[in-house]
């Protein structure tokens, strides 16, 4: 009998093996094998047979597992939306592990199960409703559209919600709210009313430096009483320089102060009046100018946020955009795509609704963090831009891992590549000209699990290597082991031929 640590590796190796099928995977979920579920689970494509057996499996960690799994149908990991476990229930809710920028959303069925579900007084959960719900309009998997229609559901309680997102509802979308048949809805908008309301914002602000001093500073009324105190006092002038509702003779002063940060904070706001404009655009500091210059007038305060995404940060900070509640109209991306500023045309790159001749074109950008930022965003990001994503911004191939756009062949040129992640890479090559054999010796145990699962190695090296603890669990994942000889190895590791439901 092989020792556990060379079992577990065979089961890691063959819970990864893409080749493996259904009858080998559903061995896979006895309890001897519990250190191969993460990987079963939610790493990898099932079979609808053997989602059918996670579903219903008695252990939480694979049910867990699955409902983070990035690779499953939305429609596959809802199933899940009413298991007895709240920990199963708040990773369904949480989502992906890791979570790609554009999230599938789950459907609204059971999008409405969980913002509507309330807690059971008599079984009290380790996870409240509550708290799921929070992780779940966290996770993207909520669409704008469903966002913007829970004003006007059928379901009160999801009017209620929808009162929450009073910044961005229009005056006629609140005036509705105000007025809802049912009382609660109702009582819930005015008590929301009251960000937008000076008077109460400045009740409510608390005098010492927290969370949510700055956050009322920069999204809720101001009164005149705070703007002055602010000015006076000198303190969270970026906050008021940032607000959309700082009186515009305070703005006026913000313009003039000494902190190029609070000058830039002015230069991008969308109500800038046109001689403010002018006079930033000639600020001795640099910053200020470039933001002054970059974004003329008219504007809009959703185009000033995207580009907040973007000034001052390269694709490995900002990675893939997610969802907004308000992006600006897909043509001023098309005229920040063609523009002579290299910030404008990033500004686009993380539209992912460029118009897909503008991707071709950014996609060839002079500037490198342009075909970065669109090879982390755009669906139609040429190939070799993502490929050089990848092999530059370490931090996102994570997300640019999840993309289909990330070449998997035509890598030869990378096997001798100086990071082992390019490495790993390039040796998982199905196309390659020759087996990676110099690579199952690499420094990197990625690198040596990649080549060692290379279905271009011969099957009796693969076979020696099953044996060697160092290259096991690589070679347990090769797709050239055909089904019999993956049940053998099982066999050999004293595995069941049940799944231990």
């Amino acid at each position: 009998m092989p020792s556990s640590s060379l079992t577990d590796l065979w089961f890691r190796g063959v819970a990864a093996n893409p080749a493996a099928p259904s009858g080998v995977l559903l061995r896979l979920l006895h309890p001897a094998a519990r250190t191969a579920w993460r990987v079963l689970c939610e790493e990898r494509v099932l079979p609808s047979d053997v989602v059918d057996a996670v579903i219903a499996h008695p252990e939480r960690s694979v049910r867990r597992a699955f409902a983070r799994n990035r690779h499953a149908d939305p429609a596959q990991r809802s199933r899940l939306v009413d298991d007895p476990d709240a920990f199963v229930r708040a990773d369904l809710a949480s989502g992906l592990h890791p979570r790609p920028g554009r999230v599938r959303a789950l459907p609204e069925d059971v999008i409405e199960t969980f913002l509507t579900r309330q807690d059971d007084g008599d079984h009290p959960q380790p996870v409240t409703a509550d708290e799921i719900r929070q992780e779940l309009a966290v996770s993207g998997q909520i669409p704008t559209s469903f966002r913007r229609g829970m004003r006007a559901h059928q379901n009160p309680e999801l009017r209620v919600q929808a009162a929450g997102w009073w910044l961005w509802l229009t005056p006629g979308q609140r005036d509705a709210l105000l007025t809802d048949p049912e009382a609660v809805v109702r009582d819930a908008a005015r008590e929301q009313s009251r960000l937008l309301d000076p008077a109460a914002m400045e009740a409510e602000l608390a005098e010492a430096d927290c969370h949510h001093r700055s956050l009322l500073l920069v999204d809720y009324a101001v009164s005149r009483t705070v703007a002055e105190a602010c000015l006076t006092d000198g303190r969270d002038l970026w906050s008021l320089a940032h607000s959309r509702h700082t009186p515009a003779d305070v703005v006026a002063r913000l313009s003039r102060h000494p902190d190029p940060r609070v000058r830039e904070r002015v230069a991008g706001r969308a109500d800038l009046d046109p001689l403010l404009l002018e006079e930033l655009a000639e600020d001795p500091d640099d910053t200020v100018r470039t933001r002054a210059r970059v974004h003329p007038l008219p504007r809009t305060w959703a185009e000033r946020q995207a580009i907040d995404r973007v000034v001052g940060r390269t694709a490995e900070d900002v990675g893939p955009v997610a969802e907004m509640t308000v992006e600006p109209d897909v043509r001023r991306y098309s005229r920040c795509a063609v523009s002579t500023r290299p910030l404008l045309r990033r500004v686009a790159a993380a539209c992912a609704g460029l118009p897909r001749e503008l991707t071709r074109r950014l996609g060839g950008d002079p500037d490198p963090q342009v075909r970065y930022l669109l090879a982390c965003n755009h669906p139609l990001a040429p190939a070799g831009t993502v490929l050089d994503a990848f092999i530059a911004a370490p931090r996102q191939r994570p997300h640019l891992l999840t993309l289909s756009r990330l070449p998997r062949t035509g890598l030869q040129h990378l096997l001798d590549h100086e990071d082992p992640d390019v490495r790993g890479l390039a040796a998982a090559d199905p196309a390659l000209d020759r087996p990676p054999v110099h690579l199952l010796t690499d420094a990197d145990a990625g690198v040596r699990r990649a080549a060692v699962a290379s279905p271009l190695l011969p099957l009796d090296l693969v076979a020696r290597l099953l044996d060697d603890p160092g290259t096991a669990e690589g070679a347990a994942a090769d797709p050239g082991l055909p089904a019999e000889r993956l049940h053998e190895l099982l066999d050999r590791a004293g595995l069941s031929h049940t799944t231990g439901r």
